[in-house]
């Protein structure tokens, strides 16, 4: 799949309501929904998990299964995994230019310009664009 259908994609879903393992546009996403979505991968991303994950090794194993990270720099259609606090990891898409992520607090998907205000724990491209 190329950056633009994932970017085209992941823009679908701005304003979708914010639902913890949501995995469904209509009734909620979370920010791991809105990357599966996106990577057109819904069957393949994980349940189970709390608000404050904390494991980020956990999901850098998972993110390795399905994409390839990236030794440096950001791809337009990249899963950016990232470190919103302690104890707490947030994903979401980046565009080349903006984040669009399942924001809890908003309680809804949105695009924030610039580069995430979260570090970055790693980017990862979907394998199949590799």
């Amino acid at each position: 799949m190329q950056a633009e259908t994932i970017i085209a994609r992941a823009q679908t879903l701005l304003g979708a309501p914010f639902r913890l393992h949501g995995r469904d546009p209509q009734s909620g996403l979370d920010c791991v929904g809105v990357v599966a979505f996106a990577w057109d991968m819904m069957g393949e991303a994980p349940l189970g998990y709390s608000l404050r994950t904390g494991n980020g090794a956990r999901w850098t194993r998972l993110l390795d299964q399905l994409g390839r990270r990236q030794a440096r720099g950001l791809r337009p259609g990249d899963a950016l995994l990232l470190n919103a606090g302690p104890g707490q990891l947030h994903c979401g898409l980046w565009t080349g230019n903006s984040l669009i992520h399942a924001d809890a607090s908003l309680r809804r998907v949105v695009e924030t310009p610039g580069l995430p205000r979260w570090p970055l724990i790693g980017a990862w491209t979907l394998s199949e664009r590799i």
